[in-house]
């Protein structure tokens, strides 16, 4: 028998269950409802199968939640628009205003270029969520958003917001989110923000704020997340923050915060993160400074001034994941035990301080150990790893270590004995150890000599008979030589300056970057120092700070001398330089508020655990883009120029997601491979065939390509890094991508696409048309690659790539067309991995141009070898010459093999 209370319980749970169903089974009532959608879906360019427009709203529209029969929340984020709606897109939502019962509206991630109605606050007075991540959306943030007392959560982050912070979002009394964060906002923190007292989150990081951190902030009882990092606040961190006993998570890092650390800080007993670092905080740490019992994860005091030892509470905090304190003034031993932590694959990082003595069992407990610029002594423990980083110390036998005198002297100021456990530990050879060495040198030396002798007397003999056989074809069998740059200006190099935007006093720089302070320290690049800033009137930029004295000697001048002659939309603006310091140089350049691709492919939620990353229709594009700087560079400039440094951090983006490449400092001309050229021009030989018809594509270029080949990869695969990797992690990334890219078939490559992309069918063809594209441009011939202005048209077009063209249907490519295709646009590479595994070092890669000659027999007959390039005559081709044509060299190459 049934028990009768538990019928009525599932009774009562299945009419709770209906009901709510029931809710948004009703159909939309309200006539101007409905015509206020209509109006929204028009103006915003969405598409019938996300609206159709014959449907009920409330039980078919995707994004629309109804309550009894009216439109209660509206979401839109990551929605496509209609080809004709991506022409023209704009924040054109005036609809809303007739839709008074929304309370929830996402717009993340589509695209909203323009600023925020006024209205909006005005008329949506039911609302209780905006979400405007990652819009485009530009201007200040109107002052009318205050008068949404409804609001729970406001998201304004990843835009191109300008202005300051109205006050007026202190009358939010309900406000638990506020993320304002990765924009162009300046001034003061608002006081008002200390009447938010239902704030649980609030991020302001990533903006040009100034001021002080208001102490109020520390009445917000509630408040668990905080994060006003990356800005330019200044004075002291105000001691009421230690009231905040549920803070979990507080940043207050890459500011300009002074003074010693509140010592009432321990009071914060949920925190897990605590990071203050790359400010100019000082003092010492005592052991009532960290919370008890310590939850913490995360420590981070790097770039301050912190003084005297690190109290040993904190080598046994149980959960640590991380311990970065780099770059201070602490000192002390480190404590002799071995912790009981719970978190054994922690991460330390000490360096540039002055710790002292031995390194004890205590690091048993980290996985990555970073120990450089301290003054530890003895031997190195087993437990130590071996990728351990220990340079800059007085350690016994182990490399690049301080010199005895050194060691000695930093002993002895602290009142100790340096005997090193009675080993000598000088870095300075002896007089003796000198002599042999200064004699070991001359006879490598000479050595080297005569046998680079030898080389250019075989060379030349195999020159001259490639000139008698008629066939000087360069073709490499790796990634391409990486083109080498001058190490001085070019004779005759005669730089205008009067094109080069304004010229800059030294005295307007130290105003803008607040005297080049480490907290607008963008990062350090190869060829120099990136700071933001702001010149007088508020206008942002980019300051790039050259130390002649640790870079090339007027490389600045090639940088300078290529803006000077070229101009393009896609390359990144030179406002302006200043050249009166002897040893210093500096380049202005226009601000990019969405940073480069490398950061911003993947960007942190801040009340998420995980990571959003750019939907597709911006992936598409920023490749499309870069494809179009590179095409002007390589097909447009005469001669044509070599980026020679295409990865994803020198893709730069403005407010709109358009491309602007960056890292010029590295550009050349190329009118042939460097050391092939000069060879050539000593026997005055004639130009190789590998330069084509017009003499512009060379070796050189297809190092770009081959590079940008690895963007596009990273694009696909969401994979960070791929663009940066050195040789053995891009072989093993190849390895483990590239049997998933097939001509053959689409399905294969769902196996490596970015897993946090929203793609529908359309959108996976377009995703494998760009890894079809990757792969040609990482052929590990150089010849083999396509030009850059027929990856633009791929790209442009990607459909065209995997579908027929020469007919009304969209159908897929045939079998029959498949073959021809892959031989034109993948050559010898196939499916085979013994491929892959074949791609030189970039060491290797460098010689290539200078044993070129020599190879291009030896990969004549390759060529012939290899299965379908004999196909490349075949009328099956049309469908994909027009996209990437077959290389004009196959023939020669198989007729070469056949001599």
């Amino acid at each position: 028998m049934v028990d009768q209370p538990s019928v009525v319980g599932c009774v009562f749970l299945f009419f709770l269950l209906f009901e709510s169903t029931f809710e948004q089974l009703v159909p939309l009532s309200s006539p101007a409802e409905r015509v206020a959608l209509l109006q929204l879906r028009s103006s915003l360019g969405l598409r019938g199968k996300d609206w159709p427009i014959k449907a009920d709203p409330c039980s078919v529209w995707n994004g629309i939640r109804c309550e009894n029969g009216s439109v209660v929340g509206i979401d839109i984020s990551g929605f496509r628009r209609t080809r004709i709606g991506k022409q023209n897109p704009q924040f054109a939502v005036d609809s809303l205003v007739n839709l008074t019962n929304v309370a929830s509206f996402n717009a993340s991630r589509f695209l909203l270029p323009g600023s925020i109605p006024d209205w909006l606050g005005q008329r949506l007075l039911s609302l209780q969520v905006l979400d405007l991540r990652s819009c485009s959306v530009r201007g200040s943030i109107p002052a009318s958003l205050g008068n949404l007392t409804t609001l729970t959560s406001l998201y304004l982050s990843d835009n191109g917001l300008t202005g300051t912070i109205p006050s007026s979002l202190g009358q939010l009394s309900l406000l638990s989110v506020l993320d304002l964060s990765k924009n162009s906002l300046i001034g003061n923190i608002p006081a008002s923000f200390v009447s938010l007292k239902n704030l649980s989150s609030l991020d302001i990081s990533s903006n040009f704020l100034t001021g002080s951190i208001p102490p109020g902030i520390g009445t917000l009882s509630k408040l668990q997340y905080l994060n006003v990092s990356n800005n330019s606040l200044a004075s002291s961190i105000p001691f009421q923050l230690g009231d905040l006993e549920g803070l979990v998570d507080l940043d207050l890092s890459m500011n300009s915060l002074s003074g010693s650390v509140p010592p009432d800080l321990h009071g914060l007993r949920n925190l897990q993160k605590m990071v203050f670092g790359n400010n100019f905080l000082s003092g010492n740490l005592t052991a009532n400074f960290f919370p008890t019992p310590s939850q913490l994860q995360i420590i981070v005091f790097r770039h301050n001034g912190f003084t005297g030892p690190l109290p040993d509470a904190v080598w046994s905090m149980p959960q640590l994941h991380l311990l970065d304190i780099s770059s201070n003034n602490f000192t002390g031993v480190l404590p002799n035990f071995t912790s009981n932590a719970n978190v054994t694959t922690a991460q330390l990082d000490i360096s540039r301080n002055m710790f002292y003595g031995i390194v004890t069992p205590l690091l048993r407990r980290f996985s990555f150990i970073n120990l450089t610029g301290n003054y530890f002594q003895g031997s190195v423990p087993e437990y130590v790893h071996d990728d351990a980083s220990l340079d800059q110390n007085c350690l016994q036998n182990v490399s690049d270590q301080r010199t005895s005198t050194d060691c000695e002297s930093f002993y002895t100021a602290m009142g100790l004995i340096f005997d090193n456990f009675g080993q000598p530990n000088s870095t300075e050879p002896s007089a003796h150890e000198g002599t042999e060495k200064k004699n070991r040198n001359i006879i490598i030396l000479a050595a080297a000599l005569g046998g680079g002798l030898i080389i250019l007397v075989l060379l030349a003999l195999l020159v001259l008979r490639c000139c008698k056989k008629g066939t000087t074809n360069q073709r490499g069998v790796g990634v391409g030589p990486v083109p080498a740059g001058s190490s001085t200006p070019p004779p005759g190099i005669s730089v205008d300056f009067s094109t080069l935007g304004d010229s800059f006093t030294y005295q307007q720089l130290l105003l803008a970057t607040g005297d080049f302070s480490d907290a607008n320290l963008i990062k350090h690049g190869h060829s120099g120092d990136l700071f933001r800033g702001f010149l007088e009137g508020g206008i942002p930029v980019v300051i790039k700070r050259i130390d002649l004295q640790s870079v090339r000697k007027e490389a600045y001048l090639l940088e300078l001398d290529v803006f000077s002659k070229i101009s393009h939309t896609r390359l990144v603006p030179l406002l302006g330089h200043c050249l009166e310091n002897e040893n210093e140089k500096f380049l202005v350049y226009k601000y990019m508020p969405n940073g480069d691709l490398s950061s911003s492919l993947y960007r942190k939620t801040n009340t998420e655990d995980d990571l959003k990353s750019l939907d597709w229709i911006t992936r598409l594009k920023i490749a499309t883009g870069a494809a179009e700087g590179l095409s002007y560079l390589h097909h447009e400039c005469t001669p044509a120029l070599v980026h020679r440094d295409v990865q994803a951090s020198s893709i730069l983006l403005d407010d709109k997601f358009e491309v602007r490449l960056g890292s010029l400092s590295e550009v050349c001309a190329q009118e042939g491979d460097t050391h092939q050229s000069r060879i050539t021009r000593f026997l005055r030989l004639p130009q190789s065939s590998e330069q084509g018809a017009s003499g512009s594509i060379t070796s050189a270029c297809a190092y770009d390509v081959y590079c940008f080949g690895k963007v596009l990869l990273e694009l696909v695969t969401g994979r960070l890094g791929i663009s940066a990797s050195n040789d053995a992690q891009m072989k093993e990334t190849l390895e483990q991508t590239l049997p998933y890219i097939s001509i053959y078939d689409k399905e294969l490559v769902t196996k490596i696409v970015d897993p946090s992309l929203i793609v529908d069918e359309d959108l996976l063809e377009e995703v494998w048309a760009m890894a079809i594209v990757a792969r040609s441009c990482l052929n590990p011939k150089p010849s083999r690659r396509p030009l850059m202005r027929y990856i633009l048209k791929a790209l442009e077009n990607p459909l065209k790539v995997v579908r027929e063209e020469n007919t009304g249907s969209a159908r897929l490519r045939t079998t029959s067309s498949r073959g021809s295709w892959n031989a034109a646009v993948f050559g010898s590479w196939r499916h085979s991995t013994s491929d892959v595994a074949s791609i030189p070092t970039a060491s290797a890669a460098k010689a290539e141009g200078a044993s070129s000659l020599r190879q291009s027999g030896t990969t004549g007959s390759q060529g012939s070898t290899h299965n379908g390039v004999g196909e490349h005559s075949s009328s099956r081709r049309r469908h994909s010459r027009d996209i990437f044509p077959e290389p004009s060299d196959v023939h020669d190459v198989e007729t070469q093999g056949q001599d």
